[in-house]
């Protein structure tokens, strides 16, 4: 089931209607020898995104008996550096919600300014592995009835 739409520009997908935002800091561990951000650590400042956002909504990220919601796609497209120390704001969007399957899109903001964007698709699973049918009330939660859901932060 599709959300509300995202822009797109000319460099794909955007954000324009977050259901949540996260604050974060570019960490001494997040960088390589440039002092610039390594690439795969965008990931991290993006989960804690979504697991702050889910946590709020009172959906479990993981339960050793009920399963979790792993990732099965990621990208991300990077307009400039981020450095050590920077000051960054990832905005987490639902682009869409299927059976057992979400659809994030995502924009990491430094100063107002885009710095990267992309997409990461998580599957409900069981215990196993498996995939779950995502039922109705983590739906709503979701915001799949339309309603953007509400946002702790």
């Amino acid at each position: 089931m599709p959300l509300a739409a995202g822009r797109i520009s000319e460099l794909g997908s955007a954000v324009t209607n977050p259901v949540h935002i996260h604050h974060s800091q570019v960490s001494f561990a997040d960088t390589d020898c440039s002092s610039w951000l390594h690439f795969p650590k965008i990931f991290r400042h993006v989960e804690e995104a979504e697991h702050t956002f889910l946590a709020g909504q009172g959906i479990p990220v993981i339960d050793r008996e009920l399963g979790g919601w792993p990732r099965v796609h990621v990208s991300c497209d990077f307009k400039r550096p981020l450095c050590f120390g920077d000051k960054i704001e990832v905005q987490l969007g639902i682009e869409r919600i299927g059976a057992a399957s979400v659809s994030w899109i995502f924009e990491v903001l430094k100063d107002g300014e885009v710095y990267a964007f992309g997409k990461m698709t998580t599957v409900r699973v069981d215990n196993q592995g498996k995939p779950l049918v995502i039922d109705e009330e983590t739906r709503v939660k979701l915001g799949a009835d339309g309603n953007r859901p509400a946002d702790p932060t």
